[in-house]
């Protein structure tokens, strides 16, 4: 089954970006996973097509109409009608490595982009499923965010990924940060690849790589540890 990524934006030659190259690209030209767009701004309203308004109660900014946005998340349900409905909002549930294996559990996912101040709240407790963040800090739109996590969430779907096994060893999959890794040439500027790895002892090199890794994530990411 080919998984649907719908995506709501202001901007829709963004799309599909870094999602249209390498890894992702040939997925997406395999028709491992579709990619289906929603300009928001086709539903604007006047001449100008005018997508946002003034905040109520004053403040800077602009906020998107909950009217426009309604319409758009629509059109996406038409296209997309299994999926939830994903706002990217630096308020929402952190996105995490576990986030993305749920989410490549389901038959697609509708991404809703906003700007400016952000959405008027009403369509989104209306029409909005769940809110997702990839950190905490504030972009000037959500299309770099959903890149990030379609990217994610693809590598976890049968046939994106040359070797599916890979991902059983890359940082969060099992509660660590990934081991270092190494290729030729042997030798580089002064600097030589660990003995282990040349060995040729499978059970060693399993072992060095266990330890690196319990390192790195003790040195770099000791709040890992703490969850483990």
């Amino acid at each position: 089954m080919t998984f649907k990524v719908t995506v709501l934006t202001l901007f829709p030659d963004m799309f599909p970006g870094m999602l249209g190259q390498s890894i992702m690209g040939r997925a997406l030209k395999s028709e491992i996973w579709d990619l289906s767009i929603v300009d928001i701004r086709k539903f604007g309203t006047g001449k100008h097509k005018a997508v946002d308004d003034t905040p109520y109660g004053g403040g800077a900014g602009m906020v998107m109409r909950a009217d426009v946005v309604a319409e758009a998340i629509r059109e996406a349900k038409e296209l997309n009608p299994n999926a939830p409905v994903i706002y990217m909002s630096a308020a929402g549930e952190k996105f995490t490595a576990a986030k993305s294996h749920e989410m490549a559990k389901l038959d697609g996912v509708i991404l809703l982009c906003g700007h400016y101040e952000g959405i008027d709240q009403r369509v989104l407790d209306a029409l909005v499923d769940f809110e997702l963040s990839i950190g905490d800090y504030v972009l000037s739109g959500g299309e770099v965010a959903v890149h990030v996590v379609v990217d994610a969430v693809l590598r976890h779907i049968p046939g994106v990924l040359g070797n599916h096994d890979t991902l059983s060893e890359e940082s969060f999959e099992n509660g660590l940060l990934e081991y270092p890794h190494y290729t030729r040439p042997e030798a580089w500027e002064g600097h030589s690849v660990p003995e282990v790895l040349r060995s040729g002892h499978h059970a060693n090199i399993e072992k060095w790589r266990s330890e690196q890794s319990l390192k790195r994530t003790q040195e770099r990411r000791p709040d890992l540890l703490a969850k483990k």
